[in-house]
């Protein structure tokens, strides 16, 4: 495989599909995330994306929309990058976050119509999110200090480094474990004066915090800032003029998106089986602050992923339910839940479901599909109202593709359900199926726009299918299915994939003899582990895999992950470390391997890959290894997406057509 392939036909046909997607050069918003709207109903705001060039990452900028005309506006900012805004309570304000140096964001001001009244204090980290006090007078920030560890969804490598000062090039760097640099801190602003104070005492990483009324602080936090250190982190009640300190709730397994009632009054949660901090799907539960007493809300089995307060009574949430994602809200004085919008057939954001409630009772959301763009959208009664579409002229005309998107059921050895999606090119089948398994493990595939789905959408027009299996381990179906993966990764999910692949053969969609393999993460370490135990792989493409277990929990960023999901530790000898390691059966491969990674990556080093890659040269196994220099976990950024994509669109093209 040549190192420069621009000029490969494949290479082109993948540029023409995202010069749909991304229109660059034309200074469109072509994506959203962030999305709030202002207390009076009028005007939305969100984070959107422009694809200027495909030689460097897209830029964010702060937007407003008009929830009436669905007219789009830009914010005037001297900074390229810009994102997060958030209205004050009293509809005064609007803050929002910009970046002042690469990777370093810091928090500004301006008037509820966008004209800007300056920054606040800089705060000695990158400022990740904020929230406004329910009096409108404050400000809580989250920083994560420079240097500090990144999540896998952000990234998986680390926050920009402090500057230097002017230090020679040759200055090694210098590792002791720990440093101040390192934690995460909150701070409370005034938004009168713009001076801010860290409330958090040393020693205690805030991973997330949210307002407790005006004067206390509700936050997820540990004694560490190891990225590991999250798995175990306890609700805390930070006093912000006093900084005392008092635990409200410890879980068995992961707290996050804490949220209070305007008065501080009811505390609201969710507790999951997770995987991955930042990503959570799980269970609602309001929290008695003096107490720390849970009690579960009925949510219909709606696994739950946002939360946030229309007023003092009303709790609006979002989340995923199987196939379905579900926004719906709950009345604290009557105890009734009321389902707002149910959809199979669109779903809500790039990750897991986030909206944002209005007055009147709709709900503004970020709406998608498979063959939808994303688009500001208002929810109601069961209905969709598109205010804004995101999409490019090319990929909002109805022949841009003709692939679909299909739920797909079977049933595993023990006879468990195990859900997936299935993206089927047009024609008749049985098709070369390319086998998709996502992140995770705790982590579920759902209808979604076409552009996050790793390549479905041209291998479609190839004529390849892409399964999305959700198998055991995976969110949305309850709690007791995602910790079925726990102390078994590699186990009984490994059948789940290939009996996924069964059920599609018996069906007549799959040609047995030209199946596919491929996935991120979790998805990575899967594909490379099921070549060990299955020939029937024409092709495989692990992308940041973990294929030593053993090695992974020493130069990873988060060595408790592998003891919490593999049950047991690197120090037992024939255990599970060994047991689960690709890297272990390299000699049982006979499946032509591609492997894509990224040398920043801190959550599956590369080291992982090139471990994987000289086991499966020494096997003579045909591999190759594919290392991006300035990529993290995941290929995420242009234009290393252009190329990641055309290669391994080639390399399923040259074993399953």
């Amino acid at each position: 495989m040549e190192r420069d392939i621009r000029k490969s036909e494949t290479y082109r046909l993948i540029e023409d599909y995202y010069r749909a997607l991304r229109a660059p050069g034309e200074e469109r918003v072509t994506d959203a995330m962030d999305l709030t709207v202002s207390p009076d109903g009028t005007s939305g705001a969100f984070t959107g994306l422009i694809c200027h060039d495909f030689e460097s990452a897209p830029s964010s900028r702060v937007c407003f929309v008009d929830m009436e005309t669905g007219k789009q506006q830009i914010l005037e900012h001297d900074n390229q990058n810009t994102r997060l805004p958030r209205w004050s309570p009293n509809g005064e304000k609007i803050a929002f976050l910009s970046e002042d140096t690469p990777g370093n964001f810091q928090l500004y001001l301006a008037d509820a119509l966008g004209k800007e009244s300056g920054a606040t204090s800089k705060l000695p980290g990158m400022i990740e999110y904020f929230s406004w006090s329910p009096d409108s007078t404050k400000i809580l920030a989250g920083i994560a200090g420079f240097g500090a560890d990144l999540a896998g969804c952000q990234g998986g490598a680390t926050t920009v480094a402090e500057e230097t000062d002017g230090l020679p090039d040759w200055i090694p760097e210098v590792d002791t474990g720990d440093a101040e640099n390192l934690w995460r801190d909150i701070y409370v602003i005034c938004t009168e004066t713009g001076e801010a104070r860290r409330i958090n005492p040393t020693g205690l990483n805030v991973w997330e915090a949210n307002w407790l009324g005006n004067d206390r602080v509700a936050a997820v936090a540990s004694n560490s800032h190891s990225e590991g250190s999250w798995y175990t982190a306890e609700l805390i009640e930070i006093e912000i003029e006093g900084n005392d300190l008092r635990t409200i709730f410890v879980s068995e397994d992961q707290i996050a998106v804490p949220a209070a009632s305007p008065s501080g009054q009811h505390i609201a949660i969710i507790e999951a089986v997770c995987s991955d901090r930042m990503i959570v799907c799980g269970t609602l539960y309001l929290v008695d602050r003096s107490t720390g007493q849970k009690t579960k809300i009925d949510t219909n089995e709606t696994e739950v992923t946002h939360l946030i307060w229309g007023d003092e009574e009303t709790l609006f949430f979002a989340g995923r339910r199987a196939f379905e994602t579900v926004v719906g809200s709950y009345s604290i004085k009557s105890g009734i839940l009321t389902e707002i919008w149910v959809s199979a057939e669109q779903g809500i954001g790039a990750w897991y479901p986030a909206i944002w409630p209005l007055a009147d009772g709709r709900v503004a959301a970020i709406v998608e599909s498979f063959s939808e763009p994303p688009s500001i959208a208002l929810l109601h009664e069961g209905a969709m109202t598109p205010i804004l579409s995101l999409g490019t002229e090319v990929t909002l005309s109805p022949d841009f593709s003709n692939a679909t998107i299909e739920e797909v059921r079977w049933h595993g050895r023990d006879g468990l359900e195990i859900h997936g999606c299935l993206v089927r090119p047009a024609g008749e089948g049985p098709f070369p199926v390319v086998m998709n398994i996502h992140g995770g493990p705790v982590w579920s595939v759902p209808n979604r726009w076409q552009e996050r789905m790793q390549g479905a959408g041209p291998l479609a027009r190839l004529g390849i299918a892409t399964f999305y299996p959700n198998v055991r381990g995976s969110s949305a179906r309850g709690q007791d299915f995602a910790r079925k993966v726990k102390g078994d990764m590699g186990g009984e999910d490994t059948y789940d994939y290939l009996t996924g692949l069964d059920a599609l053969v018996e069906r007549g969609i799959a040609d047995p003899d030209r199946l596919g393999v491929t996935g991120i993460s979790y998805g990575g370490f899967m594909s490379s582990w099921l070549i060990t135990q299955d020939n029937r792989f024409a092709a495989a493409v692990p992308i940041s895999p973990v294929t030593n277990w053993y090695s992974q929990h020493n130069t990873s960023q988060i060595p408790y992950f592998d003891a919490l999901f593999l049950q047991d530790e690197p120090y037992s000898p024939g255990g599970r470390y060994f047991e689960r390691s690709p890297v272990m059966f390299a000699r049982n491969v006979k499946t032509p391997t591609l492997q894509l990674t990224g040398a920043l990556d801190k959550n599956t080093p590369p080291t992982q890959a090139l471990e994987y890659h000289r086991a499966l040269l020494e096997a003579g196994v045909e591999s190759v290894l594919v290392t991006y220099p300035k990529a993290g976990h995941g290929i995420r950024n242009y234009p290393d997406v252009l190329d990641h994509v055309s290669r391994s669109v080639s390399w399923f093209q040259k074993y399953l057509l």
